[in-house]
């Protein structure tokens, strides 16, 4: 694969699974109550733009590779990532693993795959 490639579509995923990854091992009473279901908004709006940009890397890295396919990977791929910092999230004090936060991380992984079309 082209170094530019990797560098300009890979580069902005691993920043973006590194800032989640940030977030998630914040302690709960670190982070700032600032509106109703803050939470649901972080995890869409997180694992949306994280969909996005790992689908656009697929379809710039991998030329012949079919939307379903990119779907299809970037949603699993949201799921599993998802699942990695539920269980990191035991390890943090004042949080914990939720199911509801990986269905809402899988949700917004689908939605941000759909856009990189």
């Amino acid at each position: 694969m082209d170094k530019r490639k990797i560098v300009i579509y890979w580069l902005p995923v691993l920043f973006c699974m590194v800032f989640i990854f940030f977030v998630s091992s914040m302690p709960a009473k670190k982070i700032p109550p600032l509106f109703i279901n803050q939470d649901i908004a972080y995890h869409s709006l997180m694992y949306l733009l994280l969909a996005f940009l790992f689908g656009r890397a697929l379809r710039n890295s991998f030329l012949n590779i079919t939307l379903l396919k990119v779907i299809i990977f970037t949603t699993l791929f949201g799921l599993f990532y998802g699942a990695t910092d539920e269980f990191h999230q035991l390890f943090v004090p004042g949080r914990s693993c939720s199911g509801f936060d990986l269905l809402i991380d899988t949700a917004g992984s689908f939605i941000g795959s759909l856009l990189c079309r």
